[in-house]
């Protein structure tokens, strides 16, 4: 089944909650948060506070994607703050494994994102502890950026290994993602695609994601 995933990065915050209110209106499935801390990647996002507000508001699965330095260090704050999917990078410095365990240990379940430099196969030793693997169609950062196809491949190879050893995983795809490319990144074996700028500066976010799940079926 096709999840859609809208990221806020992009959102006007000063009517942030017309934003969500549209979002959870329209029937996404979760909402996609981009903590960035400036180390990691150059840009600086939103943070606990903002994730504690939406939590007590709104009912939408919080798909949290952590593009910070050493992860670990906040798993259990934001799964304090309502963080259901916690998802940090293989390449932020954190042990891999035991972060995985932490994230499941304070009650959210956890998925590992790569960037569109690193190789599918690093995440193979760890497809049975996760809930979901993120893979990068962009670099991470910023929004609006353009599609990088080079995703389709780590998406055919990670969905591959999982149903060879028999894996029920989400695979999430992130960045780039709009009423053409989710059809490439479905046929590769994605079913969570985040899309943030194409679904927010949508005329109709409610048709395009309508489309996103009918074409990418």
């Amino acid at each position: 089944m096709i999840k859609i995933s809208p990221s806020i990065l992009t959102a006007d915050f000063t009517v942030l909650n017309r934003t969500l209110d549209m979002l959870e209106d329209c029937g996404a499935d979760m909402l996609h948060i981009d903590v960035m801390d400036g180390l990691f990647v150059p840009n600086i996002s939103i943070g606990l506070p903002v994730l504690e507000s939406i939590n007590k508001t709104y009912k939408t699965v919080l798909d949290v994607h952590l593009m910070i330095d050493r992860p670990h260090r906040y798993i259990e704050q934001f799964a304090a703050a309502g963080a259901d999917i916690i998802s940090f990078h293989y390449e932020a410095g954190s042990d891999i494994g035991e972060t995985i365990d932490f994230i499941r240990s304070c009650g959210a379940k956890p998925a590992l994102a790569i960037k569109p430099a690193t190789a599918a196969n690093v995440v193979f030793d760890y497809l049975d502890r996760l809930d979901m693997v993120l893979v990068m169609s962009v670099e991470p950062g910023f929004g609006g950026q353009s599609y990088m196809p080079v995703a389709e491949g780590k998406i055919s190879a990670i969905r591959a290994e999982a149903e060879r050893r028999g894996i029920d995983i989400d695979i999430e795809v992130d960045g780039g993602i709009d009423k053409t490319t989710c059809e490439y990144v479905k046929a590769a074996g994605a079913n969570v695609l985040v899309a943030g700028s194409a679904i927010l500066k949508s005329d109709d976010p409610k048709s395009l994601m309508e489309h996103m799940r009918r074409e990418c079926r």
